[in-house]
């Protein structure tokens, strides 16, 4: 299970830049211009705008990123996409280096402990700063897994659609 056919958020358009339609972006890539490697981009906005791009071009300036979208061309345009989110193809991303994983391969797998307690699936990960933690829901209950490999993660299967934890079932 790699995610195939899956969309990764990789980004955000948060502002405007100049009168021809270029935006201010956020990217949640490392190295933040990385984004620009990663395409189609699908832009999406609440409620239910969308629009696929190939071609996106962009800069570093000052502290910021600006993102040329091809097919815009003036600042309203460019507008009606401020809070977009900007997704990519699972397929675009390179393969991780093995014992890593991105984070939307592993929400929606199977977790057990190591003596074969299910508790639940991956409902989502979030960062802490010390490491990322694994949001697992299942039978009522939700467990905030931290995601240290060989501490607490002992295995993950991702054809299997499984991970293994060291973890108390009533934590």
């Amino acid at each position: 299970m790699t995610g195939a056919g899956r969309r990764v958020p990789v980004g955000r358009i948060v502002g405007l830049s100049g009168v021809r339609g270029a935006v201010k972006l956020e990217s949640w890539t490392e190295p933040r211009m990385r984004i620009f490697d990663y395409q189609p981009w699908q832009l999406v906005k609440a409620p239910g705008g969308e629009l696929e791009m190939q071609g996106v071009e962009g800069r570093e300036q000052g502290k910021g990123i600006i993102a040329t979208l091809p097919g815009i061309e003036d600042r309203d345009q460019a507008a009606e996409w401020i809070g977009s989110e900007v997704l990519v193809p699972r397929e675009a991303l390179p393969d991780p280096e093995p014992g890593h994983y991105y984070w939307c391969d592993l929400e929606g797998l199977e977790v057990v402990t190591t003596q074969g307690v299910p508790l639940g699936r991956v409902q989502h990960l979030f960062a802490t700063g010390a490491n990322d933690v694994m949001v697992v829901r299942g039978g009522g209950k939700e467990h905030l897994v931290p995601f240290v490999p060989e501490t607490y993660v002992v295995s993950v299967d991702l054809e299997g659609g499984r991970i293994e934890v060291d973890w108390d079932p009533d934590f």
